[in-house]
């Protein structure tokens, strides 16, 4: 006896919610990078320093 099992799923998300998605993760990213960048702390500092540089954010 053999059984076949068939799951198929297809996921479609509408371009306002694929938008608001990315314009969300942006908006993470950016407060990350800036508060890192406004650290004191040495570690914070220079684990992001190259990143900051690449978007012209100053930290020196």
């Amino acid at each position: 006896m053999t059984a076949r099992t068939s799951v198929s799923s297809t996921s479609s998300v509408s371009v306002s919610k694929r938008i608001a998605a990315g314009l969300a993760l942006l908006f993470v990213g950016c407060t990350l990078t800036f508060a890192v960048g406004l650290s004191h702390m040495a570690l914070a500092h220079n684990a992001a320093h190259d990143t900051r540089h690449a978007i012209g954010f100053p930290c020196h």
